[in-house]
């Protein structure tokens, strides 16, 4: 049988019937023997030569730290500005932008850090889109740990939470805590938020001015504080005593429950008295930030008196 001329010669010469397609001489397809196409190849050299852009651009921003077990990323005007004025850490890195920074230029200038002038979009390429940093960062080491038995006493007063895990309660808290000049704030390591980041910036400052001692077993600490001659009491919405008739005297160690389920078992069986806020009003139950608020201010009246 004689075979058709024009199939060979397609075979040979890439002609319309051949397998393979004819590749671009000197492409990358060609040398490793990938089939070739104008628009694939186009593609892939507008790549390459985007490619050294990204790579100058992301080199022309600012370097940040990596991550680690002891490094906290505190943001926010408010959070940072008392971070540089209490100095009760170990400052590493600020980031600001040109407005941020000269704001802060005197409690920056006073710790002898030298600001990195950064735009608003790299502070949120470290800390996320939704991070309020208000154009400032602040790199440093975690407060040094306090032990129960070494809690400052000025107040006499403590608060004790009970697996509250909302960062921004937990930082509203914080910032109540330290208008009232409470002298600790006391936790579990466990189910409870990061000291840094939404707490730091919730609590508005108020992380660098309370001691943080945080604890394995909440219901030993609370043993541990009565043996230390804290009045131990817990605030509970079913309790059927009032708060501001609890009697209350000092050192006091107020206890607050997590959100929605309230003061565990344990808890309650290492308080002294468990009691209620009234209120007047037709709700009767706070959010605990607010509770907190309340129940201080009832505190701070009654010493006073």
């Amino acid at each position: 049988m004689t075979r058709d001329p024009s199939k060979k010669l397609g075979r040979k010469t890439g002609g319309p019937l051949s397998r393979t397609p004819p590749r671009a001489p000197g492409s990358r397809q060609a040398a490793e023997g990938k089939a070739w196409s104008p628009r694939k190849e186009s593609e892939q050299q507008g790549r390459r030569r985007s490619d050294p852009q990204r790579d100058q651009a992301q080199a022309s921003g600012p370097t940040f730290r990596r991550p680690t077990a002891d490094l906290v990323a505190l943001f926010g005007f408010h959070a940072v500005r008392e971070a540089l004025r209490a100095n009760r850490r170990q400052l590493l890195d600020i980031y600001a932008t040109k407005a941020a920074a000269d704001r802060l230029s005197e409690e920056i200038a006073s710790t002898g850090l030298r600001p990195h002038i950064v735009e608003a979009e790299d502070l949120a390429r470290r800390l996320g889109a939704n991070a309020v940093h208000q154009g400032v960062m602040l790199e440093a080491r975690r407060q040094e740990p306090v032990d129960l038995s070494d809690i400052p006493s000025r107040s006499g007063v403590v608060l004790v939470l009970d697996q509250i895990t909302d960062p921004h309660n937990v930082g509203a808290i914080l910032r109540t805590a330290a208008a009232f000049g409470v002298d600790a704030l006391v936790m579990t390591e466990r189910h409870a938020p990061e000291m840094a980041g939404v707490v730091a910036k919730a609590a508005s400052g108020g992380l660098e001015h309370v001691a943080i001692v945080s604890v394995v077993n909440l219901a030993r600490a609370l043993e541990q504080l009565g043996d230390m001659g804290y009045l131990r009491i817990g605030l509970d919405s079913e309790a059927p005593v009032a708060f501001a008739e609890a009697g209350l005297t000092r050192p006091l160690a107020l206890v607050l429950g997590g959100e929605g389920k309230g003061l565990r078992r344990l808890t309650k069986e290492n308080c002294d008295i468990l009691a209620r806020l009234d209120m007047p009003g037709a709700i009767k139950s706070l959010n605990v930030s607010n509770a907190c608020a309340v129940a201080l201010t009832l505190a701070h009246a009654g010493a006073a008196r």
